[in-house]
């Protein structure tokens, strides 16, 4: 033990040597000025002596790695690390990017989302092509099971955003070549998008070119490090389970996890022709399949109804203020904004072209505060009324209004957004369209459409949360004889219309910017219409937050309790309950014959919705990603009650129910927000 400490604590001289040399070998990559890979030199006295033999499994997965890594920056980065093993700090960099469990990232939430970095954890070219091998894989026998006919070749999809990583030579673009190098290589027809793409864009045309599968690299609103590979299955829709499950059992096969073909000299021969070729992608993209797809989804747009002509029927002028957030949405909300015949959007130039450093927003979400900040001062100088913002691969929408009386600006919920986009489609399309109409929202969204949905006359239904879940069920739904207009999430995400099953921030956009001018132009705004609608369907006040759980014994006890074996709460405390749905295995749902939830369960994520006669309703969730216990409440006040009125009842019943329910100081619950 002794010699061990002995070699691992090495001389101040031995270790300032070892790490020059490392900082050497890391200017000559090109990577020593990466933002990502610092090392604090200061600390390497102080550095943990790591375990020889995780150590050893550690390197051995990292020179694995490098054997087979295509890329030139991070495999000459990870030999570095090996090459001075013997360091602290290359020893803790080994471990975090191979850890000794076997560990790598993790296929769900419809693909792939990580930071841009070497090794199993993270997004770089080596991950990507297993993950597309084993796709393929996945798609092909999928399709025999399915009885297709096995001579006509499956057709793949591809898109991209701007997202990159230049000191490690990764990038959303490199890695969607990759991927139809990897899909031309398992026998498929593929179509790669020629530069950088609308996300909704291609969830259109997965239906429209009949492919089998479709794959858009992208990382929608996360942080700058970030990639993802985002999967669509046929339908049009972003996986789920099982699919999900049988395509991450597919990528770790043995014959997937290893590249089939030298895809880095292909790559790299491909981009030393570049300025022989007419597209984005080195000769390997579509640039005329790109323009086609492109215009007709346009043109669904144009014969869905969902175009009305309201800048022809009034003669108000409403300044539209637009950011794209240093996304890839200018281009295509522009082609939007011509749809839908609008005046010219005030663009922000700051946020206007796409920028991977996303340089103006700490974080490229139009949802988090300050996000519209710079949109705001922009729209204040150029007299606009409303902003109108995509997140960065243009899916999502984030609406706010200033109050020409009081200068004041509102930035609008993503449920308000919702039940006013709901109510203007069923309005303009599902009232006349000769055919029973469906609308869908996740389970955590606000109640106020399907209360809307009860009073006109058509179907709603609520899904589990995530896009995933709304475009699924509304597909199914229109198979079903319905005509399916619209599905929302609180996240921001709308599906307007039926040209796409998936979130599309750009139907959105020019739908919303439709009904602002019929509001505008029957003197109103978009604040007094939201205040219409709660006059005439009541006021929706939530409570929603979480506490911090680190035991999910604690939470687990919790829904036990609930539970009470089987025999349901009927009140809790003075307010009676309606009924209760236990999305948790086995499953519950007391408005059911069988007592059977339509949802599917879940053991690992359970959730309990519990509706009180009051209109209330209570969620209650553990997050699938954080030491989060999240609780969603909802209250409904009859049509003519104040806002006032409603929210005071809903922080005295949210007080009582929450201490009633969780026992937070009891449990250890803490830090609720």
């Amino acid at each position: 033990e002794q010699e061990r400490v002995t070699d691992a604590v090495r001389s101040d001289e031995e270790l300032h040597t070892q790490m020059h040399t490392l900082t050497i070998a890391l200017i000559l990559s090109g990577i020593h000025k990466s933002s990502s890979y610092t090392f604090d030199f200061s600390s390497i006295i102080s550095s943990k002596i790591f375990d020889p033999e995780t150590m050893e499994a550690s390197i051995q997965r990292a020179q694995e790695w490098v054997d087979l890594d295509p890329n030139e920056k991070t495999k000459e980065y990870i030999s570095s690390l090996i090459q001075n093993k013997g360091g602290p700090n290359c020893q803790k960099e080994l471990q975090r990017l191979f850890p000794s469990d076997g560990s790598r990232v993790g296929f769900g939430t419809a693909g792939l989302r990580s930071a841009m970095k070497p090794g199993p954890l993270g997004m770089n070219d080596l991950v990507i092509i297993q993950t597309t091998q084993g796709l393929a894989r996945y798609c092909q026998r999928a399709a025999a099971e399915a009885g297709k006919d096995e001579k006509k070749k499956l057709m793949a999809v591809i898109g991209y955003d701007h997202r990159a990583n230049p000191d490690l030579g990764l990038s959303s673009k490199t890695f969607a070549i990759l991927t139809k190098m990897a899909f031309l290589e398992a026998g498929f027809d593929c179509v790669l998008f020629d530069g950088y793409i609308a996300t909704p864009i291609v969830a259109y045309a997965v239906t429209k070119l009949d492919a089998a599968v479709g794959v858009m690299v992208t990382a929608s609103h996360n942080p700058k490090d970030d990639a993802g590979f985002k999967v669509y299955w046929s339908n049009g829709c972003q996986i789920t389970s099982p699919v999900d499950g049988h395509i991450a059992n597919s990528i770790v096969q043995e014959e997937n996890l290893k590249p089939w073909t030298d895809y880095g000299s292909m790559l790299r021969k491909a981009m030393e022709n570049e300025a022989a070729c007419s597209d984005s992608c080195y000769g390997i993209g579509d640039k005329d399949i790109t323009e086609f797809v492109v215009d007709d989804y346009f043109k669904a747009i144009s014969a869905s109804g969902l175009v009305t002509g309201q800048s022809s029927k009034f003669d108000t002028k409403v300044n539209i203020c637009y950011t794209a957030m240093h996304g890839i949405g200018y281009q295509f909300a522009i082609k939007s904004a011509d749809t839908f015949g609008l005046d010219a959007l005030y663009s922000v130039p700051e946020q206007q072209e796409p920028d991977f450093r996303f340089p103006t927003v700490s974080f490229p979400n139009p949802e988090e505060k300050g996000a519209l900040s710079l949109a705001i001062e922009f729209a204040e100088k150029n007299g606009c009324d409303i902003i109108l913002a995509n997140d960065p691969d243009a899916d999502r929408l984030a609406v706010a209004e200033k109050c020409r009386e009081t200068n004041k600006w509102t930035t609008f919920t993503g449920d308000q957004i919702g039940s006013m986009l709901g109510l203007w489609i069923w309005d303009k399309i599902g009232k006349n369209c000769g055919k029973p109409v469906a609308m869908c929202a996740s389970t955590v969204s606000s109640k106020m459409l399907a209360t809307i949905a009860d009073m006109e006359g058509f179907y709603f239904e609520d899904t589990l949360t995530g896009f995933k879940w709304i475009g699924s069920r509304l597909v199914e739904l229109r198979q079903e004889g319905y005509r399916s207009i619209f599905g929302y999430e609180e996240a921001i995400g709308f599906c307007c219309g039926d040209v796409v099953s998936d979130k599309d921030g750009l139907t959105a956009l020019g739908a919303m910017a439709e009904l602002a001018i019929s509001v505008y132009g029957n003197g109103g705004n978009l604040a007094s219409h939201m205040q219409s609608l709660y006059d005439k369907y009541g006021e929706f006040c939530s409570n929603n937050g979480y506490y911090f759980c680190y035991e999910p014994e604690i939470i687990q006890n919790i829904f036990e309790k609930i539970r009470n074996d089987g025999n349901y709460l009927t009140k809790v405390g003075p307010y009676e309950v309606e009924s209760i749905r236990d999305l948790g295995f086995p499953g519950f749902d007391s408005t059911t014959e069988d007592n059977k939830p339509t949802l599917p369960v879940s053991k690992s994520s359970p959730m309990i919705t519990i509706r009180f006669t009051n209109g209330t309703v209570a969620q209650f969730r553990a997050s699938g990603t954080e030491p989060k216990f999240k609780y969603y409440i909802e209250m409904r006040g009859n049509p003519g009650v104040s806002r006032d009125v409603v929210t005071k009842d809903l922080e005295k019943m949210s007080e009582f129910i929450l201490e009633e329910l969780l026992h937070p100081s009891e449990n250890g619950l803490n830090s609720r927000l």
